[in-house]
């Protein structure tokens, strides 16, 4: 069985231990900016207010310490965050380079402020460790800490720096804002579970925190995962012509992602808590930015944490690697709902990415255009879906109205507003866009061959996006080029010009995910896909964080129709430590289970749910748990075997960009 793929977001990293020069296939260097791209990024530099310089106030303010240099290592020694090769081209003192959009490279600039800053008498952040904050507010005794970044090598680093520079005290809470890995997974890196076992450590999340941190990505976590390479830029070089900036801060640290269990959780707004004299009291937005969800008041410190509801940049309607839709309407109502409970209470708003704000009315400001650039998303789309649009056709008409489009903080580094207003149409409309000619639509490849023989050929397909590719119609020459490849992958001409393509729209690209899938898009093209590098799957945390109901969900989706079909196979689960049975039932092509024992089955498993964990992180085979006793297997032993035979192992590096 392979190991379950469960990355929530960040780690989404996948943390690949290759780079692009090791995956065996001879590079192509990457292209200079057209003239084209050139003219673009200008025309975004003389359009936004670049002489702003408020942002990089903020970003500053408060800076405690900082180290020289950056970059963090696990025990063996391997590189799991490195700022440093950010920093060797990424300056202030540097303007954009041609092949950077100037407002992603603003972005980026303000995202290389790192280090121990203060927040408030008690509140420190520790930034750019990771792609998310550390939070450290001071108690009596010790420290509270929101959200412990994705690898327990970053928290630890950041801890050691807040313990140099204010003083050693120990971790007495930890809170969980929500269930993406960047808000917890390092959190074995400043707490022993065993304080926590022994109530020393108090750890506090939303209601279903657990549920939805090991869950959202399980299910589809192979397909999230291989596109997640795309939009995070795993595999780009960090350089000019690279890797630039990830949005939400710089990238993913690819180390040890961990999870303790919580021990409170909070389930309605208004709700409070006060450890070591802290008084927090909790807002509560579930199916906002993530399915579980809260941001915490400080009444004493007149402070807001905003989670991941509000930062400084348009967020996600739908993240590009894959995801349930989440709600606009419903994210710009609970900000509505923090300016109506905490707004006239609130003198710094902090959160889990980027910077404060200080301020009161520079904060209510800012949540009201966060509040309404989600509600203008959201109405304006459903406006023109009533109209009878489709969300393609949405896409290119919605535009921000100046008041809001101008705001630095909503412009669209990580989310974008095309791909989140076609979002909000297929939140209600699905993929059917109404048109009968989209309902039973041929296969790319199919249709690709078809377009290319009514278009006169692959030749004078080429010749025709090559003039406009001079031109610097680089959207139309992608979608014309993308049937020639699509049609005969072998056509090389085709391949590097859509390549050649891509590479210019990810120059563009304000957002840091658009830049990297077109770029990534590009080395694909040029140098085929990788076939190296090892994927940094669910941790051990995670998949004992899983209950056995779970597991088999996963086996269910992994379980192969055509060699399922006609076959019936009953198996009874017993788990020995939970004392729970199940029993698992193949039938016309599906698999279903049952909290109980079936009376007529094939074959009895026993085994604990630890052997069984082990076999999802592939630590140890089926065979291998019943030589070493650690399964045991009761009657038609072939029944079981049988069952596992019919499991597909999912392939991470198949095809995007090429059939």
């Amino acid at each position: 069985m392979t190991p379950i793929i469960s990355l929530a977001r960040a780690s989404l990293t996948v943390a690949l231990a290759v780079s692009l020069s090791s995956t065996g296939h001879a590079q192509s260097q990457p292209k200079p900016a057209t003239e084209a791209t050139k003219a673009a990024n200008r025309e975004m530099q003389q359009r936004l207010n670049f002489n702003d310089r408020d942002d990089f106030d903020n970003a500053t303010r408060g800076l405690i310490a900082k180290p020289d240099t950056l970059t963090i290592k696990g025990d063996k020694g391997n590189v799991v965050w490195d700022l440093e090769a950010y920093k060797a081209f990424i300056s202030v003192d540097k303007p954009a380079p041609d092949t950077v959009n100037p407002s992603l490279w603003r972005n980026a600039l303000l995202n290389m402020q790192y280090g121990l800053f203060k927040v408030h008498d008690k509140i420190f952040q520790v930034r750019g460790y990771d792609l998310s904050n550390i939070t450290f507010v001071r108690g009596d005794t010790g420290w509270i800490v929101f959200d412990p970044l994705i690898s327990a090598e970053t928290a630890r680093a950041a801890y050691d720096l807040v313990s140099k520079n204010l003083g050693v005290f120990p971790i007495v809470a930890v809170v969980y804002s929500h269930s993406h890995v960047d808000h917890y997974g390092g959190v074995r890196g400043i707490v022993d579970e065993k304080d926590v076992e022994a109530n020393k450590v108090q750890i506090l999340a939303p209601e279903h925190f657990t549920e939805h941190a090991v869950s959202e990505n399980v299910i589809a976590g192979n397909a999230m995962s291989r596109r997640a390479i795309y939009m995070y830029g795993a595999l780009l070089p960090r350089n000019a012509q690279g890797g630039v900036n990830g949005g939400l801060g710089q990238t993913t640290s690819t180390g040890t992602t961990t999870l303790i269990e919580p021990t409170r959780m909070i389930k309605k707004t208004g709700e409070e808590a006060t450890i070591d004299g802290v008084t927090m009291m909790f807002q509560m937005t579930p199916g906002t930015e993530a399915p579980a969800e809260m941001n915490t008041y400080f009444p004493q410190f007149r402070a807001m944490w905003m989670a991941e509801n509000a930062t400084n940049t348009m967020h996600n309607i739908l993240t590009l690697r894959g995801a349930q839709v989440r709600d606009a309407l419903k994210w710009a109502n609970h900000l509505n709902e923090t300016i109506d409970l905490y707004g006239a209470g609130t003198d710094v708003k902090f959160q889990s990415h980027h910077w404060p704000i200080w301020g009161n009315t520079n904060i209510i400001d800012y949540w009201k255009k966060q509040r309404d650039m989600y509600k203008y998303i959201h109405d304006q789309s459903v406006n023109l879906m009533n109209k009878g649009y489709t969300g393609v056709e949405i896409s290119n008409m919605v535009k921000l109205p100046p008041e809001l489009d101008r705001a630095w903080f909503n412009r669209g580094y990580y989310g974008t507003l095309k791909h989140n207003t076609r979002a909000v149409y297929q939140r209600y409309m699905g993929f059917y866009d109404g048109n009968p000619t989209t309902l039973d639509q041929l296969p790319p490849e199919e249709a690709a061959k078809k377009y290319v023989e009514y278009m006169g050929g692959a030749a004078a397909i080429l010749q025709r996006a090559k003039a406009d590719f001079d031109k610097g119609e680089y959207r139309w020459v992608a979608e014309a080029l993308k049937q020639v490849v699509f049609a005969d992958p072998s056509n090389r001409d085709g391949k590097e010009l859509l390549a050649d393509t891509y590479e210019q729209m990810g120059y563009q690209a304000e957002s840091g995910p658009w830049r990297s899938v077109y770029l990534q898009g590009a080395y694909e093209l040029r140098n085929g896909v990788p076939d190296a590098g090892g994927i940094n799957t669910a941790s051990p945390d995670t998949i004992r964080a899983m209950p056995p109901e779970m597991t088999f969900d996963y086996f269910a989706v992994r379980l192969n129709g055509e060699k399922a079909a006609g076959k019936k196979i009953i198996l009874n689960i017993d788990f020995s430590d939970l004392k729970k049975p199940y029993s698992l039932v193949v039938e016309n092509g599906v698999l279903n289970y049952a909290a109980r024992s079936a009376p007529d089955a094939d074959a009895q498993v026993t085994l604990t749910k630890a052997t069984l964990d082990s076999i999802q992180l592939g630590e140890i085979t089926p065979e291998q748990a019943i030589t070493t006793g650690n399964m045991k297997v009761e009657g038609r032993r072939e029944a079981f075997v049988e069952f596992v035979g019919m499991l597909d192992k999912f392939p991470f590096w198949f095809h995007i960009v090429t059939p």
